[in-house]
């Protein structure tokens, strides 16, 4: 009996995390190697994701195995591959350095993923620290509103700070407030907040900043918000009661408590700096490791917890570059069902690359598209750099099958947030314009643009049959 529901358990995990990643196969062509018509780059990728959701203990090992066993295959299949090119572009480094339009290849998104999730380990602890998260209790509920309006909170900060800065000081007030008791659903709750309340904002996530410099207005991103609010109020009802039911929030502060204003200051200057080299540079790690090494000066860092986050950040790093090795050139068709599944294959395929496609594609809805790959990388831990960031803190939360059973409101939440968005514009797909593509598709002046085709070929249609009914 216990054979048979564990055999279940592979059967549905495979489901799960092997199906979304190989329905890319279909859209892929090459003469490599493939099995049934899927080239083995996405076989090896949907066996690292299934390792790393069965050995939760090991992770970062199945994720660097995973990454040489897909460089292996590519070094000896895949005519023309070369990692340099791949990792740095063609452009030299050093205008790639002094001029962010000139940045080719994957280590800017690498180099940036890294120090954000080693320098916000850094601020949490800062953070922690301070005494702040010590003094909240005076001012929370003492009941379910109490988690209830720290979900809000963290979903209101990423809105203009990056989601893994937000997910980690939420993580780090919930392991003092609750006793260092916090249930995997309101920990899966925590880093939907984060990636929910950067959909909307063009500084608030990665690839919501990625839209804006690839020509995509504020404007058209900001309705993600219709969808993120509603899925914010669902998931965070069900998820504070699971937390209050496990672990009610302390009562009172601590005694004598002092806060460390320095401490805070540190705080204040890491988030600050973080905004302006995002804004400046696009290059928000910049900012974060200038203001650590400024605060060293006066206060002591806590290395010990950059040296604890390592591992978490070189297990997604190790996933990012599978996923960017993955040859996938197009999605299917811009239109809000793609829009919609690419919400679950985000959990599992990083959704930098994904958005990088679709600006290439273009005529998308972004502000549908910024909230489905948002926001659905929440449905598995390791689908957003939040939610890696934050199980370095909660590392029982790295168990894919807890996480989905527990965390289950936030796939329902995500779901009924994307179809209120939806209606709300009356089932429309409102496609907007960016750097390579306008709107309306017939007039886009892209060199490649299977919109424009297909736009153009409505046309004729309708003057054949406009002209047939003149005749008659």
């Amino acid at each position: 009996m216990k054979k048979l529901l564990f055999l279940k358990a592979i059967l549905l995990v495979f489901a799960l995390l092997c199906l979304p990643v190989l329905t890319f196969a279909q859209h892929v062509a090459g003469t490599a190697p493939s099995i049934g018509g899927i080239r083995i780059e996405f076989v090896l990728f949907a066996l690292t994701l299934v390792g790393v959701a069965l050995f939760h203990h090991h992770t970062m090992k199945v994720a660097l195995i995973g990454l040489a066993s897909i460089l292996l295959f590519k070094f000896i299949f895949a005519d023309g591959f070369n990692l340099l090119n791949h990792l740095f572009g063609h452009n030299s480094i050093m205008e790639q350095l002094t001029n962010k339009e000139m940045r080719q290849g994957e280590w800017p998104i690498l180099l940036n993923l890294f120090g954000l999730l080693v320098g916000f380990a850094v601020l949490a602890k800062h953070f922690e620290e301070s005494g702040v998260p010590d003094l909240l209790p005076k001012y929370l509920p003492n009941d379910w509103k109490g988690p209830f309006m720290l979900l809000i909170f963290v979903f209101v900060l990423s809105s203009f700070l990056d989601n893994i800065a937000a997910a980690m000081i939420g993580g780090t007030i919930a392991i003092v407030i609750f006793k260092g008791k916090v249930h995997i659903g309101y920990i899966a709750a925590l880093v939907a907040a984060s990636n929910g309340g950067g959909s909307g904002s063009v500084v608030g996530d990665t690839t919501t900043t990625m839209m804006w410099i690839d020509g995509v207005a504020a404007f058209n991103v900001f309705h993600a918000y219709i969808a993120a609010v509603v899925a914010l109020f669902a998931f965070s009802i069900f998820a504070s009661f699971q937390q209050d039911k496990y672990q009610r929030i302390q009562k009172d502060s601590k005694p004598n408590l002092k806060i460390d204003g320095m401490r805070l200051f540190i705080v204040g200057l890491i988030l600050a700096l973080t905004i302006v080299t995002n804004v400046l540079f696009d290059f928000p790690a910049l900012g974060v490791w200038v203001a650590i090494l400024i605060g060293a000066t006066f206060r002591k860092t806590p290395w010990g917890e950059a040296k604890e986050a390592l591992a978490g950040s070189i297990f997604l790093l190790s996933l990012v570059t599978c996923a960017s090795m993955m040859p996938v050139e197009e999605l299917p068709d811009a239109t809000w069902q793609t829009a919609f599944s690419l919400g679950f294959i985000s959990a599992v395929f990083d959704n930098i690359p994904l958005t990088k496609l679709a600006l290439d594609q273009g005529h998308y809805d972004w502000g549908m598209l910024a909230y489905a790959v948002g926001f659905g990388g929440s449905m598995i831990w390791f689908g957003s750099s939040a939610g890696v960031a934050i199980t370095n803190k909660f590392p029982e939360a790295r168990n894919v099958g807890l996480w989905i059973r527990k965390g289950w409101h936030v796939t329902f939440a995500y779901i009924l947030g994307f179809f209120v968005l939806l209606f709300a514009f009356g089932g429309q797909w409102e496609p907007a314009s960016n750097k390579q593509h306008t709107e309306p598709a017939v007039e886009c002046k892209a060199e490649k643009c299977s919109a424009r085709d297909l736009a153009k070929a409505k046309e004729i249609v309708k003057h054949q049959n406009d002209t047939t009914i003149i005749i008659k």
